[in-house]
């Protein structure tokens, strides 16, 4: 439910599929690898594969189920079993994690946004990823500058929707009010219930327009370019 009386000054954003198309970038850096290894089996097939076990093997990393190295090999151990290939998980996985950087692909608006923002408040960087991948992509991006304070889930030892991933951006935003605090986000199990159980408001980004029972956000937008018309009535 919407609460108009609400005064935001600290945004919390997300950043895969929040301010950047990491989508996008996944498919590129993904067939980088692919060309690479000069594997003949057809992209979209090896790709759909592995996107599913990708986003399986992040849900365990989230909760804590298995380790962020064993996530980079994995993925790839799993894709090249299925398919019968006699590949290296490991060389796979570094030229996945050397070609992410250079594929970066902005949501529509980003920039203008955070800069819009900026004058209205303080922003941070919350995200589930790997720490040296997810800086050297924000810095690709150009939108390094615009935050105050950058908390990655590698760094702290936690993940999104764990409440101990809040307290670290807390510590790191040197204190938080979180009746002024907006988290915004596109996963829901992630951003939207992690900031429901930290006690701070939402804004769920919906890119493929999911229904959930308990719908715990506090507003709910399709895209990107739908959030400044939304706080332009609030703050």
């Amino acid at each position: 439910m919407e609460n108009t009386t609400k005064q935001y000054k600290t945004f919390l954003f997300d950043l895969d599929d929040t301010l950047l198309n990491f989508r996008e970038s996944e498919r590129l850096a993904f067939k980088d690898v692919i060309q690479r290894l000069d594997v003949k089996t057809p992209l979209d097939e090896l790709f759909s594969y592995y996107q599913k076990v990708n986003e399986g093997l992040w849900r365990e990393l989230e909760y804590g189920k298995v380790t962020k190295d064993f996530l980079k090999v994995e993925r790839f151990k799993l894709l090249f079993e299925n398919f019968s290939l006699k590949l290296d998980p490991q060389t796979a996985s570094d030229y996945y994690l050397d070609a992410l950087p250079k594929n970066v692909e902005l949501m529509d608006g980003a920039i203008d946004l955070c800069e819009w923002l900026k004058s209205k408040g303080r922003l941070g960087l919350i995200t589930n990823g790997i720490g040296i991948i997810q800086r050297k992509r924000l810095e690709v991006s150009n939108l390094l500058p615009y935050f105050d304070f950058i908390a990655i889930s590698d760094d702290c030892g936690f993940s999104k929707p764990d409440i101990r991933f809040f307290e670290y951006s807390e510590k790191l935003a040197k204190g938080i009010i979180k009746e002024e605090t907006l988290i915004i986000g596109d996963r829901y199990d992630a951003d939207i219930v992690g900031a429901h159980n930290y006690g701070v408001d939402s804004c769920w980004i919906n890119l493929k327009g999911e229904t959930k029972s308990d719908s715990v956000q506090t507003y709910e937008i399709r895209k990107l370019t739908e959030l400044k018309p939304l706080l332009e009535k609030l703050i």
